[in-house]
């Protein structure tokens, strides 16, 4: 019980982190040339990454069975995934390497989505490891 409480809590951080982070913590570019930079748009998208890892991170606080553990870890690696790849290759950000975005938003999200996404195969591992055996008779 006090491990899936212990990962519950940390994947619902990790969650606000990237949902919140580019809102708040390391703001990216507010406006563009005519427009919303891309910056802006790939922050839009890390809001629905983060608070569906915050939201997996509940559903890993309220369900304690292992094997639910286990689909629930691999759907966090996937989501970390998707969100490391959504600032690195699917929507990006400025142009200018010297921009607010790619100084400090995007490798805090690309750190962050990696740990979301090591922290989720180490519990995936866990589950498996230790998940109780059907024996067939």
């Amino acid at each position: 019980m006090k491990r899936s409480v212990l990962t519950g809590s940390v994947f619902v951080v990790l969650g606000l982190l990237i949902a919140l982070g580019p809102q708040v913590l390391f703001k990216v570019c507010a406006h563009g040339e005519g427009g919303f930079a891309h910056c802006h748009w790939t922050a839009q998208a890390e809001i629905g990454m983060g608070m569906l890892i915050a939201a997996l991170g509940i559903c890993m606080l309220v369900f304690t069975d292992i094997k639910t553990h286990l689909g629930l870890s691999i759907g966090m690696l996937m989501a970390g995934l998707i969100a490391l790849l959504i600032p690195n290759m699917f929507i990006g950000g400025c142009a200018i390497e010297t921009m607010a975005c790619r100084r400090i938003a995007f490798p805090a999200l690309t750190v962050e989505s990696i740990i979301v996404m090591v922290f989720a195969l180490v519990v995936a591992v866990y589950c498996e490891v230790n998940k109780p055996r059907e024996i067939h008779k």
